[in-house]
C-alpha cells in the first residue's frame, strides 16, 4: 500500500477511533491532566486529539512495516551516532538502547537492524494475544534483528559477552508489584522497571538514549545520546533516573508522540 493511502486510512480511523468510540478517552484524559496540571481543559483536549492522530498512524505504521523494504527504512528513518557511541562501537564493545513509548519505536528497531555495525537484539515483554505476539515476533526479525523476551535477557547476554550486541530496551513500561524503584515521572508516583540499569551495570556495558524526533508524518530521526559509558560507577538508579528524566524532556517538547492510552499509573506505592 502506498504511503499516502496508509495515512489516508489513518485520517479516517481517527475519525472513528476518537470522535465515534472513544477509545479509551477517559484513560487519556486523565492520564493527560494529571502529568499537565498546569494545562487547561481546551489545551488538554488539543494534546488529546494530537495523540489520536498520532496513534491512528503508528498502528498503520506498524502494520505497513510488515512490507516495508530496506530502501523504505532508510528513505523514512535517519539517525544521528554521538561520537561516544561511535567510539565504542569501534572498540568493539556491546552497548544497550534505552528508549520509551514515545514515536515509533518499532520502526527504530528495523533502522538500527540495517544500519548498524552489530546484532541489534530487541528486548520485549510477551503480549497476552498469541497471534499478534508472533506477528510481531516475524515482523521485527525481518531485517536481521534477534528478538528476547524479557525473562531471558540476562542469560543472554552473558551467553553473548563476548559477542558484539546492542539491547534495545523499551524501558518505560509499568512493572507488576512491588516495585523497586518509584520516581516522580509526569508530576506522579511512578513505578519503574529497572532491569535495563541492573543488566548493565552488572555487565558494565555503555548505555544510549534513543531520542526521537518526527520531523515530517512517516519520517523520523532517532539520535543515541550516552547517558552513561561506564554504568557500574553510577550509584544505584541513577540510571534509571537519567533514563526517566531524559524520556519527560521528550514527551514536553511534543506529548502527542507518547502512548497515553496505556494504563501507566494503575499501581500505588
Amino acid at each position: 500500500m502506498p504511503f499516502r493511502l496508509v495515512y489516508l486510512c489513518s485520517d479516517i480511523s481517527y475519525f472513528f477511533v476518537y470522535q465515534v468510540f472513544g477509545y479509551r478517552k477517559k484513560v487519556v484524559l486523565q492520564n493527560l491532566k494529571n502529568s499537565f496540571p498546569e494545562k487547561t481543559s481546551t489545551e488538554i483536549e488539543e494534546i488529546a486529539k494530537g495523540f489520536y492522530s498520532y496513534f491512528c498512524d503508528l498502528i498503520l505504521e506498524t502494520i505497513r512495516m510488515a512490507g516495508m523494504t530496506k530502501k523504505e527504512v532508510i528513505k523514512r528513518s535517519f539517525n544521528s551516532l554521538s561520537p561516544e557511541f561511535q567510539q565504542v562501537l569501534k572498540e568493539g564493545k556491546s552497548t544497550i538502547f534505552m528508549m520509551g513509548h514515545f514515536g515509533n519505536w518499532e520502526w527504530a528497531s528495523n533502522h538500527f537492524t540495517i544500519v548498524n555495525y552489530c546484532p541489534l537484539l530487541p528486548v520485549y515483554k510477551k503480549l497476552s494475544n498469541p497471534w499478534v505476539e508472533g506477528w510481531l515476533y516475524r515482523v521485527r526479525k525481518r531485517f536481521g534483528a534477534m528478538p528476547i523476551s524479557m525473562e531471558t535477557t540476562l542469560r543472554t547476554v552473558i551467553e553473548r559477552k563476548d559477542q558484539q550486541s546492542t539491547y534495545a530496551f523499551v524501558a518505560d513500561q509499568t512493572p507488576v508489584p512491588p516495585a523497586t524503584l518509584w520516581l516522580n515521572f509526569l508530576n506522579q508516583d511512578t513505578p519503574v522497571f529497572t532491569g535495563a540499569e541492573k543488566i548493565a551495570k552488572k555487565m558494565d556495558i555503555p548505555v544510549f538514549y534513543v531520542r526521537t524526533t518526527r520531523p515530517n508524518r512517516g519520517i523520523y530521526h532517532y539520535e543515541a545520546e550516552v547517558i552513561s559509558l561506564h554504568p557500574a560507577e553510577l550509584p544505584e538508579f541513577e540510571l534509571s533516573r537519567l533514563f526517566f528524566q531524559k524520556l519527560e524532556e521528550d514527551i514536553q517538547k511534543e506529548p502527542a508522540l507518547w502512548l497515553w492510552s496505556h494504563r501507566r499509573w494503575k499501581h500505588k506505592r
